[in-house]
């Protein structure tokens, strides 16, 4: 078992957690927000905010650009430079309350979210050996769930003696603050492996990309229509909101450390059979749900799932070439978004039609990917031999 004292003593395990946690917080402020804000003060239909969510997702379905900004910036100096857009787009996001501007501004912070999660997702498979990532990464989650309850918690507090301006405002702060913090303490790369320039695209990498790709179109039926749900249906306010986000965070700082315990004891397959078991039923239990609380119970459940998503990156530092893991990870990211750039725009035409579809749609996802995840085999030889 690796020592995890001596891995958190690393500078690079430093500078991930700092820009990992005020990203969090940027983002749960704007996630936090931005649906009541859409409703209460932008007057967005069902369909304008899937608008507004199928264009958050563009930025995704572009970080196969990270390989090009790699060929003129190292991996660091982008992953600082994507918190500070992130950061940007949040606090500005506030001040246009139309479809158009939530577009534009929406558009802008979803750029630095999706590269730093690129830059971040390769940063920790990179440095981090096969029994250490899921260690890391597990860790890592738990901190943005670490971010998101403080600022959750600032929400709550704040809700309703400040403006949504003032609240976008304080929510991307933080991350202004990391990101500048950041480029004054940069890890060393030397000794580690030279990554592939150009776009990596393998055929041995195909169960990858399709449970990536998968993951990607049911994180969207969770991300807008779950929370579309409880706001519009159920009558959730921003202080209701801020609570249930709140709890998720707390539940998944506590747990996620386990994950990748689980990972290195009963490994990935197992983990993402539960999980894709879960959401099966999850889904489905939403579109018989006449409960507020009942629904609430199943957003912090499903909210949980999501824990065990990890899986799929150590399933691939796995069966990956070391050279491969930047451009691959940046590949994956847009693999991710294929799917979910469709999803909350087609999903929010069919929501007018029955708001039941999205979450049939949701289960149809989750049973694909649950049959895809009979297929992962990691050979521990080849994980024995990368440890080694």
């Amino acid at each position: 078992m690796p020592d995890f004292k001596e891995i958190k003593r690393r500078p690079i395990y430093v500078y991930l957690m700092v820009l990992t946690f005020a990203q969090a917080a940027a983002f749960m402020g704007w996630n936090a927000l931005y649906t009541n804000f859409a409703v209460e003060v932008a007057r967005l239909t069902g369909q304008e905010n899937g608008v507004v969510q199928s264009v958050r997702e563009l930025p995704g379905l572009l970080s196969v650009g990270v390989v090009a900004l790699l060929l003129v910036m190292s991996e660091s100096t982008l992953c600082s430079l994507s918190v500070l857009v992130c950061a940007l787009g949040v606090m500005i996001t506030g001040h246009f309350p139309t479809m158009w501007g939530q577009v534009l501004w929406t558009l802008t912070l979803s750029f630095g979210f999706h590269y730093f999660e690129s830059v971040n997702q390769s940063l920790s498979l990179q440095y981090f050996s096969v029994r250490e990532a899921p260690l890391v990464i597990s860790r890592l989650r738990a901190t943005t769930a670490a971010g998101g309850l403080m600022m959750g918690l600032l929400i709550v507090l704040l809700a309703g003696r400040l403006s949504y301006q003032a609240l976008f405002t304080l929510a991307g702060s933080a991350a202004l603050a990391a990101g500048i913090w950041s480029f004054f303490h940069k890890p060393d790369n030397s000794g580690l492996p030279p990554q592939r320039r150009g776009v990596v695209i393998r055929s041995r990498y195909r169960l990858f990309y399709v449970l990536t790709a998968l993951s990607g179109a049911r994180r969207q039926i969770f991300n807008v229509f779950a929370i579309f749900l409880l706001v519009e249906r159920f009558h959730f306010d921003l202080f209701q909101m801020s609570l249930l986000f709140l709890l998720n965070n707390l539940v998944n700082w506590i747990l996620n450390p386990y994950i990748g315990l689980a990972i290195n004891r009963v490994g990935e397959r197992r983990l993402l059979t539960v999980k894709y078991f879960l959401v099966i039923v999850l889904c489905l239990a939403y579109t018989v749900c006449d409960s507020a609380a009942l629904a609430a119970c199943f957003y912090v459940v499903d909210q949980i799932s999501f824990c065990f998503t990890v899986s799929i990156r150590t399933y691939f530092q796995k069966v990956a070439d070391p050279g491969d893991i930047a451009p691959s990870m940046a590949m994956g990211v847009t693999v991710n978004h294929i799917v979910a750039v469709t999803v909350p725009f087609f999903g929010g035409i069919l929501w007018m039609y029955n708001w039941r579809i999205p979450f049939f749609m949701g289960a149809g996802f989750a049973v694909l990917s649950l049959i895809m995840t009979r297929f992962i085999d990691t050979g521990a030889g080849l994980a024995a031999a990368r440890e080694g």
